[in-house]
Order: structure tokens, then sequence, then C-alpha cells
């Protein structure tokens, strides 16, 4: 299964690889003034502001969120880490976002104002932007805010030099431009202080059961992965068994992509003394910040890219459970839902805008000795702190105003 799992991601890597030398013709000249992919539209030339041409003493920050949790956390995360006052700026879209986005660049045409936050001035000194459908509305307000800053998280559709800063990570395939910052893995909104307030409420909770505590975070359907009552079967066996080898027990907790009837299979499986939190939209309480800080190790469902940046931060031994399909996606059934079946094709016929591979997160997190797969053993010593990537991100966005 993780064979087949790491050849897809592979291929998919390696086939990206060959277009652009093939078709795009990468080419990188003086890194302060160009770096453009000419055929997939992504490029970067210096017109970015250069640090220390801002007036504003304090910034003022609209962060803009959509209907991603993963896009959301990750931009306010930004925002909270950097201890400027922000303004959350929260966006519901029209059906042809689209096409108006593509055609027409900057513009509110794909959102539903009536539905949307108001944008009217004070214009923020800093945007903070993340996904394909908040670009335009940034792109906006930069045209009425004049000097304001733009910064993305993540992939844009847009040209690389329309963002003062981009910060991204290696699922996708950017070029190596000034404005651009590399990032490890996903920006992520947990703290010490967090890990510590939710292990002081959960702990009388959970003592009674036998350690080790291994928590298993269940992840979902996401692109090409679906989570079906197979995966979830052979998932619960195998957290299972890993319980089992040092006498512990297990702290499950499903997530808002797990499928009802995968996570029943999966619980079916569990023979270990174990705590089961199943979501549910409208909870008041969740026990997933307890899990991180007070489990001894993690396994994590491999195509959730925030709860695998999570788990890392916390240097526990974690386990990744590889969520693909053995052997080619098509001869599956299930991947030929709209979602898996788009990733397949974007993949295969798309620009290199459209690509996104989260295994080369995965494959960087094992070869660094932070995680392993799940079934095979975790080397001594225990896990490695991830580095901080959101201190890296708040570096550089405070270089955009003159101060460190």
């Amino acid at each position: 299964m993780r064979e087949s799992n790491l050849m897809q991601a592979k291929s998919l890597s390696g086939w990206a690889i060959v277009t652009k030398f093939a078709h795009g013709r990468l080419t990188l000249r003086s890194r302060d003034k160009f770096c453009k992919l000419s055929t997939f539209e992504q490029t970067c030339s210096r017109n970015v502001n250069q640090p220390g041409s801002h007036n504003a003493a304090v910034p003022g920050v609209w962060v803009l969120t959509g209907h991603k949790a993963g896009d959301n956390a990750q931009v306010i995360a930004l925002a909270e880490a950097l201890g400027w006052p922000y303004v959350v700026k929260r966006f519901r879209y029209r059906g042809w976002e689209l096409l108006t986005n593509r055609l027409l660049g900057a513009t509110l045409a794909g959102i539903d104002r009536d539905a949307s936050s108001d944008l009217a001035p004070p214009w923020p000194d800093l945007v903070i932007t993340a996904g394909r459908r908040n670009e335009p509305v940034a792109r906006w307000i930069k045209g009425r805010a004049g000097r304001a800053r733009l910064v993305h998280v993540g992939r844009p559709w847009a040209p690389l030099d329309s963002f003062d800063l981009i910060v991204t990570t290696p699922q996708y395939f950017l070029p190596e431009c000034a404005n651009v910052l590399h990032n490890h893995l996903p920006l992520h909104g947990v703290n010490q202080d967090r890990l510590a307030q939710a292990a002081d409420e959960w702990r009388p909770r959970l003592e009674h059961l036998p350690r080790p505590w291994t928590a298993l975070l269940v992840g979902g359907d996401s692109g090409p992965f679906v989570f079906t009552r197979a995966k979830g079967r052979r998932l619960g066996r195998q957290a299972n068994e890993l319980a089992q080898q040092g006498g512990g027990s297990l702290l499950v907790s499903s997530s808002a992509r797990t499928p009802v009837a995968a996570f029943t299979e999966l619980q079916a499986y569990i023979s270990v003394p174990a705590h089961i939190h199943a979501w549910r939209a409208g909870q008041t309480e969740n026990p997933y910040l307890a899990y991180l800080a007070l489990a001894d190790r993690l396994v994590v469902t491999g195509e959730s890219m925030s709860m695998l940046t999570e788990a890392a931060y916390t240097g526990k031994p974690l386990y990744i459970f590889d969520p693909g399909d053995t052997g080619s996606w098509w001869r599956y059934r299930h991947n030929y839902r709209f979602k898996p079946l788009s990733h397949h094709f974007a993949m295969r016929f798309a620009p290199r805008r459209m690509h996104r591979d989260v295994g080369r997160i995965q494959q960087q997190l094992v070869q660094d000795g932070r995680a392993v797969w799940l079934g095979e053993p975790f080397p001594g010593g225990g896990g490695l702190k991830q580095p901080d990537d959101v201190e890296r991100a708040v570096e550089r966005v405070r270089a955009l105003f003159g101060s460190g």
C-alpha cells in the first residue's frame, strides 16, 4: 500500500518535472529581478515593495477567510503570530467564481457581497489570504488600499509578482523567487500554551486508561484519497496492534471529513482500552488538542496536512497511515467520484499551477526521521522538533514593514 502510493506520488512529481523542462522552458535569471515559468503562467518579477518603505507604526491587518478550514487556520495562525491587530473578513462565493476570477483578475464578481463581510475604508496595511477564491478579492483591496502588502499562503493562481510575499510548502511546485518563502510544513496555530490548557482539562477524564497512550487522528476524503470502509478496517487493525505492543490504550478522534461508515468499521477493530471521540458539527467539546498534548505517540492519516503538521510540532513519535490505493487508481470504483477523478485528470493534463502532491510532505517527514509509516518501527530516541515555520513566516512578513 505505502509503496504504491509513493510510486504514484513519484510518478506525478516526475511528470511535472519532465513537463517543466520539455514544454515549460523553466529559466531562472537573477533571482531578484526575474523568475519565470513561461508556459504555466507562474511569474515572479521583482516589482514587490521593498522592506522598510511603509510608514505604519502598527500595521492594520485584514485576514481573508472562506469555506476551507485548512486555509482559514493557516491565515489566522499567521495573523495571531504577528501580534498586530487584525480583522477577519469572511466571504461566500458565487457559482461562477472560477470564470470571473480567471477572466477579470482583481474583482469582487466572484463573491456574494450581501452574504460576505463589508469591504470599505479604512483600508488595511496588510492583507493575508489563502486559496484561489480569495485572490481576486485581495488584489481588488490592493487597488483601493494603495501600498497595502499582500501575503498569500499556499499556491496562488495569479502571477507571483501580484503578491509581496507567498508562503508555500512542498506539495506545490513554485519556483525559487525572492518573494516566495518555501516552508517545510503548512502554518498552524498550535502552541505550548494551548496544549497545556487542553491537557489540564482532559487529563482527569483519561487518566484511568493504561499507558502508553497512542492517539489515532482520523481524516477522510481529500483530493485523490477516498477513505473507504476497507481502509477504515485496515487503520483500526494496525492502530490496535500498535497499542497492544505496549499494553496501552488508544485515543481516537474522527474529523469533519471522516465518512461515518469508515469510522464505524475502524471502531469494530479496536479491542484495547480506548477513548473514542466521533466528530459532530456544533460540538462544544473536542479532545483533539488534548490528544496531541497527552499522547505518547501519534498515528495520523496521511492526507491531512494540518494534522500531520500539528502532530510533528509536538516532537513525539509520529506514524503516518497511507490512505492511498494499491496499484492503478482507475481500477477502483470510488476513484470515479468527482474529486478524485478531477484530481487525477488535473495532475495529468492541467497546467502546473493545478498540481498538488501531498506525498512530498509525507516523504520529507519520513526522510527527516520525524515520522515512519504505520506498521514500521519508530527509531529510538523519539521524534524531533519540526523547524518553526510560523516564526519564519512572521519574520518575512515583518521585514515587509522594516521590522524584525
